[in-house]
């Protein structure tokens, strides 16, 4: 999506964010402006945005921070380990985040890419 953002990131958000919904396609066009601040230290891949809003619109989402997107992660087994999700504070993209509901799979973002596209 942008050459700013690691891949990681780049691939999971155009993927949570990949949907006609007029909320989505306003957040889409602020990720060529976004840039990573700082990333979870425990390894799953969290990210926390940088963007200079002086160069998008805001999307409608209101006030406040809101989960803009929540996209499940299931294995090739179909288990459903976690999920991703993307916030949005007052309209603009704030930080996407890696849940994991499972003590026996590692959630990650390396595995969310991989768990996010179809099978080949």
């Amino acid at each position: 999506m942008t050459e700013s953002l690691p891949d990681d990131v780049a691939d999971v958000l155009e993927f949570a964010l990949n949907t006609d919904e007029p909320v989505h396609i306003a957040l889409r066009r602020q990720v060529p402006h976004l840039s990573v601040r700082s990333r979870c230290t425990c390894g799953c891949g969290t990210a926390h945005f940088e963007l200079d809003t002086s160069e998008v619109e805001p999307a409608q989402t209101g006030s406040g921070t809101v989960m803009a997107a929540d996209v499940q992660l299931f294995t090739e087994n179909g288990e459903c380990p976690g999920e991703v999700l993307v916030f949005a504070q007052s309209g603009y993209l704030s930080w996407l985040e890696v849940c994991s509901w499972s003590d026996e799979v590692e959630v990650n973002l390396v595995a969310a890419r991989r768990w996010l596209r179809p099978p080949s």
